[in-house]
């Protein structure tokens, strides 16, 4: 019995006794959360002309949202807070990349022959 009183007075027993501690699905959320982190900085290796706009815009927002709302649950997960600050700053900067790749030449080229004109489509020069 006086080991398990010890145990929870400990640091450890805290953290697993806690509201937001492993017993609960405020601790396991945000830990498997951390994928979307993970897959965010593999993306950054991916030329910016093969990300999608959309669902980088979504998880940009996503961690927006989702950070300011662990700080007005109770309690307060700073768990949660953590990785939607890291899924919004790889959501940002990867908006940043298509900006800028949309910005350059080179896309503005490849807008301009989306649709190229055929060859047999093409009037015949007059001689």
């Amino acid at each position: 019995m006086a080991a398990a009183s010890g145990q929870a007075g400990s640091a450890f027993g805290r953290f697993l006794n806690h509201p937001a501690g492993p017993k609960t699905i405020h601790f396991w959320a945000p830990a498997m959360k951390w994928g979307l982190v993970i897959a965010g900085l593999g993306d950054l290796s991916r030329p910016a002309e093969n990300l999608s706009l959309m669902q980088t815009g979504a998880l940009a927002a996503t961690g927006v949202i989702w950070s300011r709302y662990a700080m007005v649950i109770i309690p307060k997960n700073y768990s949660l807070l953590s990785v939607n600050i890291f899924v919004g700053a790889t959501g940002i900067y990867q908006l940043y990349r298509i900006w800028q790749y949309r910005q350059s030449d080179a896309y503005k080229l490849s807008q301009a022959n989306i649709y190229p004109i055929p060859a047999a489509a093409k009037p015949s020069p007059i001689a």
